[in-house]
This record gives C-alpha cells, structure tokens and sequence, in this order.
C-alpha cells in the first residue's frame, strides 16, 4: 500500500487552486508503490497524479529528478514530468510533505511481459540513455557497489535468519563481484529501477517510463542489467525466461547500440545487480516493523537470480 499521508479533500482544494487545471472532481488513493503516498485525481480539465513524498525520499534530491523528467519530456520521452503552478514552482508543500502535481500516463504495467513487450521497453531504455547524454546534473548512487558491503555488514547475522547460509552466499557474491568491477565505463543519468511495474504499456507500446525515484548517475550498461535481472525472471527468482532477457538486449541494441565488448560486461553487472536488490530487500525484511504499511519483499527471489548468473557462462549474453 502506498499511501501513507491523508490529503482532505479541503486541502487538495486549495493545493490545486495554485494551478491552471480546474476545479476537484475526485481523488482516490493508489496502492502501487512503496516509497511514496500518492493519489490519482481528476480535476474539469483532465486527470493528474498527486505524489506526496515520505522519508524514504530526501526532499533535497527532488530538484534532481524534477530536472531530470524535464530534460527527458522535453526530448519526447514518455515520462512524467512534474506540472509547474501559475508561479512556475514544481515541488510544493502539502500535509507537512513535500509534493508534486504530476502528468497522468495512460497504459498498464504487466506482470507477466511478452518478448515483443520486452523489446519495446529495452528499446526505450536505449533511447532513454540516449537522451539524456547531455543531461549536465549529477546524483549520487546511494545503493551503488561501494554501499553494497557496509550494508552486508549492517545486516550481520541477522541474514542467517531469513534463510541458513544467506550470509554466505551473498559473501560469495562480493567475492566474486565486487574485485572485478570496472567503475570506469560509460557513465550517465540513469533509472536504476526499471523493473516491469515502472513501465506502461498499451498493447505492444511503451507509453510511459515512471517512478524515476533512485535515478542517479551512474554505468549506464549497470540499469541495463538491472532490468535484465528484473524482467527475466518470475517474481520468486526460480524460473529465467531467456526470450524476454535476449529481447530486451535486441530491443537496447536498436534503441542505443550494445556492442559485442558491453555484452561480455552484463553478466558481472547482473550479479551486482542481484547484490543490491537482495541487501537492500534483507535489510527492509529484518528492520520493517510486522506492522508497518509496506508490504516486505522477499530477497531471495534476488539471492537466486545472484546464484543464476554465477553459474551461468558469459554465452548467456552472446
């Protein structure tokens, strides 16, 4: 559930009355997502998403990703930048949090894409990086390789309580990883989230790329391997489906280019990628409260696509 700051229809009123898009039809929470509150309203003149952003997001780094939608809208990117009020302001303020008025996108995410989905959305990936290699703003990487191993320790023995010899495993994977990682590739703006839920589809199109919250800067073939391991695997991480993985990379290749030297990369890159998405789902399972809002994601869906890349040969990418 995702919606963690009740907004009055009272209040909304007001906050809208700072823009040009008419009068408040109806408003109603939306329970996708987990890192912010956020509601789809519908006003006389058209339909808006109403993003409220809680603590997991700093208000310090929306001017970032404000900057960021802007530049990609602006090159004809399906995103959705944040709307300015009669003032030109973007990030306002609303119940005590930060908050953006933001275009509504039409289309579904899927659970379950198709390899000609698969390709349409490594495709906008491509174009995506290729918009923004003028984008001149940096970010940070918070959740890069160099926090991957403080958070390992953070989390300690408390690994071995989610499953026996999760420590070791993940140990393993820094092994095998963290030695060999070429930091000196080609770096820009990425998503670093692109899993199939932070892409709308209609039919066989990509109609929106959305929830640009952990963008920062960074290997670009690294958010390529996150949506490799995020899109090619079922939900638990037992199954690879190598048509959506192999479609995804021709869809990249035609939306950027991927050369034969950038797919040798991807196999390490897809093992880090593992990496983050299993600490930070263990350290989110030990330290959420049982009664807590989010609802806890399991890492070893992301401990098996870990396991699953170690084991497989460089060929996986050919």
């Amino acid at each position: 559930m995702a919606v963690y700051t009740h907004v009055s229809a009272e209040a909304l009123t007001a906050f809208l009355a700072r823009y040009d898009v008419g009068d408040l039809v109806s408003a109603k929470g939306i329970a996708e997502g987990v890192e912010n509150s956020n509601y789809l309203v519908d006003t006389t003149t058209g339909r808006f998403i109403l993003t409220l952003y809680e603590k997991r997001v700093a208000a310090a780094d929306l001017p970032f990703f404000m900057a960021l939608l802007d530049h990609l809208a602006a090159r004809g990117l399906p995103v959705p930048p944040a709307i300015k009020d009669r003032r030109g302001v973007e990030i306002q303020q609303l119940e005590g949090r930060p908050a953006c008025l933001i275009r509504f996108l039409p289309g579904l995410s899927l659970s379950h894409p198709t390899p000609v989905q698969a390709e349409a959305a490594g495709r906008a990936m491509g174009r995506m990086h290729a918009a923004l290699a003028d984008f001149p703003l940096e970010r940070p990487n918070t959740l890069g390789m160099d926090a991957w191993l403080p958070l390992f320790e953070r989390c300690g023995a408390g690994l071995d309580a989610i499953d026996p010899g999760l420590r070791r495993t993940l140990a393993r994977g820094l092994d095998g990883t963290l030695p060999f990682w070429n930091d000196d590739g080609d770096r820009c703006a990425i998503h670093a989230d692109l899993f199939p839920d932070n892409v709308l589809m209609r039919g066989d199109e990509v109609s929106g790329l959305i929830d640009f919250y952990f963008a920062c800067t960074d290997l670009r073939l690294y958010d390529l391997a996150v949506m490799h391991s995020a899109w090619s695997f079922d939900a638990d991480g037992r199954t690879f489906d190598r048509a959506i993985g192999d479609a995804l990379l021709v869809g990249y290749r035609n939306g950027f280019g991927l050369s034969d030297a950038e797919r040798g990369q991807l196999r390490l890159l897809c093992m880090g990628a593992s990496i983050r998405f299993a600490l930070t789902r263990a350290w989110d399972w030990l330290n959420t409260p049982a009664d807590a809002l989010v609802t806890r994601k399991d890492p070893m869906a992301y401990v098996r696509r870990l396991e699953f890349y170690r084991r497989t040969g460089a060929d996986l990418f050919a």
